[in-house]
């Protein structure tokens, strides 16, 4: 766009701030004039492939849909992702991409209180999946900090909108930074490893969803400053399944110069699979097929429904005469050397991977058991006892009264819910990723909203719209309004601040320390925040010392 048009344009709607990119504090556009602008000479912007076109809506540049990699579908399934073809004219960037191919597990029924509460979003599914989407206030050489972020769904669903609250417009326009979110490969699409089966030719494939990963960050590094964005200084960002994805991402060679920081949402990893158990899955699947090895490539042919359907057949089956002992549901990143480290992540004596500062955050209440069953909040210290036998066998018990006594202000409900949050596995990341020498910061979200009588409590997800300051955008989750807002203006201004400088602290906070593995520091979020030194230790280490 010429500086002439940009001068125009600004005029048209009348906010100076669409050139200047103003802070959290920009006045909004104004309510009564109109909000979206989208034409033939609006919001264009080049990329290495071609010219793409988005739109604005409330002074905020949208492009959607944008491809990073060709179509992985055909000869390109299980190989590494391959550049898009470059392409004529002006490419139309308005809609959100394909989801990779999956399956639909979420329920969206009219009786159900949970679909209700999450509201996900559902997109066609293709194997031409490698798309990413682009929130910026300005089109210029500002040089803004640039969030790249990761979807859950473990390995094996999701998309890089599946909710309303993963939208990079919050963030965008309240912090002036530009946003990027994510579609790639997942399942047996991402991390099929015929690596032993199929030779050379198919060395990648255990890996290539987190490939694409790589292949987009790729992307932002070559094309994000025609979107007002710093390719030196982009932070990686996921919750769940992408809280892992960060955690590999951050320990990959491939990743070094492409990510400067990262922030795991209640997910986090230090290890990649087992790369014989995955190559004997992949050989597996070939089996159940029906296919000699030499006959492989027909895996390519198949429509992407059939080779879903006989992946999972394949991986259920091996689980089973393996006594349901494979590791995370058979389909997930592998410790290959060659991609992923195989050992531990984060070793502070290899120099080729990224060394960079960690942000994590789990939430107190992640699996909240009674969300759908109010019935369960009268359940007493013994019921919880009962519940947790399967997990604890017989140190059940001791293991409940050590959170009751760690916890005392807490009802049995909330002890049972605080149980299905327990913290070893981000201490555990926090201690791993400390070696490497970067700063590390931790957090811990309390904040409940008041819905369903306050059962819902700090459920797994809940935060993911206060970082990214979509708390009025995911009413469901929040309720909206002034309280949800006031919290999410403090975590918003801290992620700003750490994608500006790998430090969370801000004046919205208290000082917010660096995490040590002897003072566990933390900061607890809620309606009132407070660093605390590791909280729940006394509690933890009975279930770690029995771990062990």
């Amino acid at each position: 766009m010429t500086a002439k048009r940009i001068f125009l344009l600004s005029i048209i709607l009348g906010v100076g701030a669409l050139l200047t990119g103003c802070s959290g504090n920009r006045k909004a556009a104004d309510e009564d004039g109109q909000q979206l602008f989208i034409g033939e000479n609006i919001a264009v912007a080049n990329t290495q492939y071609g010219k793409v076109r988005g739109f604005i809506y409330k002074n905020l540049y949208q492009f959607k849909g944008i491809p990073y990699g060709a179509d992985t579908g055909g000869e390109n399934r299980f190989m590494p992702p391959k550049e898009p073809q470059p392409w004529d004219g002006v490419r139309l960037a308005l809609n959100y991409g394909d989801m990779a191919p999956q399956a639909i597990v979420y329920d969206r029924s009219p009786e159900s209180a949970a679909g209700f509460v999450d509201n996900w979003n559902f997109f066609h599914s293709s194997e031409d999946c490698l798309r990413l989407n682009v929130w910026t206030q300005g089109l210029d050489t500002k040089k803004r900090p640039v969030l790249v972020y990761f979807h859950g769904g473990g390995f094996f669903n999701g998309s890089a909108l599946e909710q309303d609250g993963y939208s990079g417009e919050g963030l965008a326009a309240y912090g002036d930074v530009v946003v990027c979110s994510v579609n790639h490969r997942l399942n047996a699409f991402g991390f099929s490893d015929f690596a032993k089966v199929g030779g050379e030719k198919y060395a990648h494939s255990g890996n290539v969803g987190i490939l694409d990963l790589i292949a987009a960050l790729k992307w932002v590094h070559n094309n994000i400053a025609n979107f007002g964005g710093d390719p030196d200084n982009v932070t990686i960002m996921g919750q769940s399944g992408g809280g892992a994805k960060v955690s590999i991402v951050a320990t990959m060679p491939a990743a070094k110069g492409l990510v400067h920081k990262a922030v795991a949402l209640s997910g986090n990893s230090t290890r990649a699979a087992d790369k014989a158990q995955a190559e004997a899955l992949g050989e597996f699947i070939l089996k159940e097929a029906g296919l000699k090895p030499s006959e492989i490539d027909k895996l390519q042919q198949m429509p992407w429904e059939e080779y879903y359907a006989l992946a999972n057949q394949a991986a259920a089956k091996f689980s089973r005469l393996q006594g349901g002992s494979s590791r995370r549901g058979g389909f997930s990143p592998v410790g290959d050397d060659l991609d992923i480290p195989a050992g531990i992540f984060f070793d502070p004596a290899d120099n080729s991977i990224p060394n960079i500062p960690m942000l994590l955050c789990s939430v107190k209440h992640e699996g909240n058991p009674d969300r759908n069953n109010p019935e369960l909040e009268d359940i007493t210290l013994d019921g919880v006892v009962e519940k947790m036998t399967p997990a604890y066998g017989e140190h059940a018990r001791e293991v409940v009264e050590a959170y009751a006594k760690n916890f005392p202000e807490c009802r049995p409900i909330e002890i049972w819910a605080l149980l299905t949050g327990v913290r070893t596995n981000i201490v555990r990341s926090a201690n791993t990723k400390y070696q490497q020498g970067a700063p590390v910061y931790v957090a811990w979200f309390g904040w409940q909203p008041p819905l369903f009588d306050g059962r819902l409590r700090s459920f797994h997800c809940l935060d993911i719209c206060f970082w990214l300051h979509n708390t009025d955008l995911m009413v469901t989750h929040t309720g909206g309004g002034a309280r949800p807002r006031a919290l999410s203006d403090k975590m918003s201004d801290a992620l700003v601040a750490f994608m500006r400088t790998g430090d969370p602290n801000c004046k919205s906070l208290p000082a917010w320390p660096k995490y040590t593995p002897e003072n566990g520091e933390v900061m607890v979020l809620d309606d009132k925040c407070v660093v605390m030194n590791d909280p729940d230790r006394p509690a933890r280490q009975v279930i770690e010392n029995l771990q062990r």
